[in-house]
């Protein structure tokens, strides 16, 4: 039987770089993934780096997302460095266009919103960004400049983390999915694979949108798909340096000229068919953001499978389970919280503490609501 400090479920970006940061304390680490690693959500994302919430509901994941956009440049170069291949890093800012009649207004919420949550971010006549980014929009009223945000290429960034994890002395088993977690009494002892059992001190879940199809996670991690379609385009002759953002579409600007566009947000199941509907929507919207691009060749259409919990916002931490720990439900947010996810993980496992308060993101939080209703119908 295969002994481990620690066996981590799911391949992707996530369970990588806590690999990674396991792997660099000296921990004996697996991985553990049904197919190739970084394959799904990682694979599909469009590697923006924003802290900035998208609605209000996404406020409480602010300062995580802040305190992981500290850790991106040292990390991007760490894994860099150790893996021999590059992430397409790219620190140049977001710019938001606004569209709307009542721009003073929406512009003025924007600005105070971010400054309330000590986010920079700089009001900008239209002329004004579109001398930042000519391929704007004539249409554009006014923009929103958030020069502290970035970007990266997922896709390189993903294969740099897991060859740096192997590097490091991380074990990494692909085709071999875990079907159950390992329980003896209330201590999680490993994992259960297709064929065999693993045994771990640790056993860490980082299978994304799966994880709540592993037996025995479902009430620690209740996520769900939410599918996200993108388009890749090619326009030689026009030139975009930002992530460039508005209310219904953001494109992304990758070091080797491609554009990423999108992305719907779609609850359809484990249901990865890219879609006319999908396409066609993505591509309106790009073309209103930057019309030049009504020339743009498409290069790829792809769909993916974010991990999606009940409430939108990550599911991080320990269970009542000695020994396991949870590191899913990350949304639309997983690229941008792939190196704080890692520290965290790696402080608690290591020193029983963590740098960044976690609570509000434990998993914890759903056996306290299913237990609610529960109550009052005895209470009844």
């Amino acid at each position: 039987m295969k002994k481990f400090d620690a066996a981590i479920a799911g391949g992707g970006i996530i369970g990588g770089a806590i690999a990674l940061e396991l792997a660099r304390a000296g921990l004996r680490v697996a991985v553990f993934d049904r197919q190739q690693p970084g394959q799904e959500a990682s694979w599909a994302s469009a590697g923006i780096l924003s802290p900035a919430p998208e609605n209000p509901g996404m406020v409480a994941m602010v300062p995580l997302g802040k305190a992981s956009m500290a850790l991106y440049p040292e990390f991007v170069a760490q894994v860099e460095e150790i893996s021999g291949r590059g992430a397409g890093f790219r620190p140049k800012g977001t710019l938001e266009a606004l569209f709307s009649q009542d721009t003073q207004a929406q512009l003025s919420t924007i600005i105070a919103l971010h400054h309330g949550l000590g986010l920079k971010a700089e009001p900008l006549r239209a002329e004004d960004a579109r001398e930042l980014e000519p391929v704007l929009s004539e249409e554009v009223e006014a923009a929103v400049l958030r020069p502290e945000e970035a970007s990266v290429d997922n896709r390189a960034l993903t294969a740099a983390i897991l060859e740096a994890a192997q590097r490091s002395g991380a074990e990494i088993f692909s085709g071999n999915g875990v079907k159950a977690i390992w329980r003896e009494g209330n201590r999680c002892a490993g994992l259960v694979l297709q064929n065999e059992k693993v045994e771990a001190k640790w056993t860490i879940m980082a299978a994304g949108c799966f994880s709540a199809a592993i037996e025995g996670i479902a009430q620690y991690a209740p996520v769900r798909p939410a599918k996200g379609q993108m388009v890749a385009l090619r326009a030689d002759e026009l030139k975009i340096d930002r992530v460039l953002w508005s209310e219904k579409i953001y494109l992304v600007p990758r070091n080797d000229g491609r554009i990423a566009a999108g992305a719907t947000v779609e609850h359809a199941g484990f249901d990865k068919r890219v879609t006319a509907g999908g396409i066609e929507k993505i591509l309106s919207s790009a073309i209103e953001l930057a019309p030049g691009l009504v020339n743009a060749h498409i290069e790829e259409t792809w769909a993916g499978l974010r991990p999606d919990s009940p409430d939108h916002l990550p599911i991080l931490g320990p269970t009542d389970v000695d020994g396991l720990v949870m590191a899913t439900g990350h949304f639309r947010s997983g690229i941008l919280l792939t190196p704080i996810t890692a520290r965290l993980v790696r402080e608690w496992i290591t020193e029983q503490r963590v740098s960044v308060d976690w609570d509000r993101f434990s998993p914890m939080r759903f056996l306290s609501a299913e237990a609610a209703p529960r109550a009052q119908q005895t209470c009844s």
